[in-house]
């Protein structure tokens, strides 16, 4: 599946260059008007980020969030600053459909392993973001020195099934995704599905991470300069689903 992506920032749809806060662009005033398009378009899925929320450690958008879920009635995923179970909740009563956990996925293991056991592996979706191979926290502005690989494997075997990978260098560059370190990930968690983040310029890099049965992917940057439309998301969408 393709998910195009809306960013939030400031009740705004944004895109940053390199998880960059001050190398921001605007994409839309009205995030909900974008979804509309999804919606009108038929793609069938949206991949939406609070980033303020993952600045801050919690919720900071949500009427515009509400409004999405209004505009919006594919599946919808949402992260940023999801850090406890009254946020999951609140945002699963909300009608999100799954949520991403990301920096507390290494901060706090034991919310991480609850949520799970609560919800399940199809509403609880793992973020593992940053650079080299190794995870960055709280909006991408920690860098840590713990491995991609072994904070996988620590989630999977706590039950996730679903992990979003996003190398920050590439995110917003359009210079292509992390093939290396995407096809390495899901090859070693074969049973797992990683979703492929950060760089994809075109549906050329997505063919080339279907080789490496990398099914899934986040589309930003590349729909709003052209280089995928939403008419060939929804194509691609349409034809697995």
């Amino acid at each position: 599946m393709i998910f195009p992506a809306i960013d939030l920032q400031n009740g705004q749809s944004v895109r940053l260059f390199q998880g960059d806060f001050s190398q921001r662009t605007l994409i839309e005033q009205s995030p909900a008007v974008q979804a509309e398009n999804f919606e009108k378009a038929h793609v069938g899925y949206l991949h939406l980020v609070d980033l303020d929320g993952a600045k801050t450690g919690k919720p900071q958008n949500a009427t515009v969030i509400t409004s999405i879920r209004q505009a919006f009635s594919g599946l919808l995923e949402l992260g940023g600053g999801i850090r406890n179970l009254a946020t999951v909740d609140y945002y699963l009563d909300l009608g999100i459909d799954r949520v991403i956990i990301g920096s507390a996925a290494l901060s706090d293991p034991t919310f991480v392993k609850t949520a799970l056991k609560k919800y399940g592996p199809n509403k609880i979706v793992i973020g593992i973001d940053g650079q080299n191979g190794e995870v960055a926290v709280n909006g991408w502005v920690e860098q840590t020195q713990t491995k991609m690989a072994s904070l996988i494997a620590q989630i999977a075997a706590a039950g996730a099934k679903v992990f979003i990978v996003t190398d920050v260098s590439r995110d917003g560059t359009l210079t292509g995704p992390n093939f290396d370190l995407l096809a390495k990930l899901q090859r070693q968690f074969d049973n797992c599905t990683i979703v492929a983040s950060g760089g994809i310029r075109n549906l050329t890099d997505i063919k080339q991470l279907q080789q490496y049965q990398i099914k899934d992917v986040i589309v930003g940057k590349a729909l709003f300069v052209g280089g995928i439309s939403l008419k060939e998301i929804a194509e691609v969408n349409a034809s697995v689903s």
